[in-house]
């Protein structure tokens, strides 16, 4: 667990489901994502990172508010997700209730400070469409910078998809 001045960063519980549904659902949240998230997803993404926290000692950690405990959405690091191979990538999504109060880039210093306490490796990646501003703004806040020569088709997306193309962004280990 990860405490920050408002948040804290945890393995996800059955209590995150809901509102990780609700989150899914929301068509603006999803926007430079994909499609709506259905119950299997939900159920599937609390799994898996639960089972990525117990290997690896982090994922893309479930955000509750401290003031009231309320669940935000996630932040965190993944390890060896394609298509960025055995990098480490910095992950958020914040349901829209969450968006402009400074919680992303709270959650995500505290996941970038755990990494360089934490993890021997020289960068931390992120990724995200072009269209993503306030990602790619975050990424850049974080100190993120964009490598275009890493640029992607996503696999999983078809040729035709609007969301297939992403940028990357690296930042590497602060020098002692």
């Amino acid at each position: 667990m990860i405490t920050t001045g408002r948040l804290v960063l945890r393995g996800w519980r059955e209590a995150d489901l809901r509102p990780y549904y609700a989150m899914g659902q929301d068509r603006e949240v999803m926007r430079y994502i994909g499609p709506l998230a259905t119950v299997g997803d939900v159920r599937s993404t609390h799994d898996r990172m639960n089972g990525r926290l117990a290997r690896h000692g982090h994922c893309f950690w479930a955000v509750e508010r401290k003031a009231d405990g309320r669940f935000l959405g996630f932040c965190g690091l993944l390890r060896g997700t394609p298509p960025i191979g055995g990098e480490v990538e910095i992950g958020w999504r914040l349901a829209r209730h969450a968006w402009g109060q400074g919680y992303a880039r709270e959650a995500a210093e505290a996941s970038l400070a755990w990494a360089w306490d934490n993890l021997d490796r020289s960068s931390i990646a992120g990724i995200t469409v072009a269209a993503n501003a306030r990602s790619r703004g975050l990424m850049e806040r974080l100190g993120m910078t964009r490598e275009p020569g890493s640029d992607f088709d996503h696999p999983e997306l078809a040729a035709e998809d609007p969301l297939r193309r992403h940028i990357l962004y690296r930042i590497r280990r602060p020098q002692a």
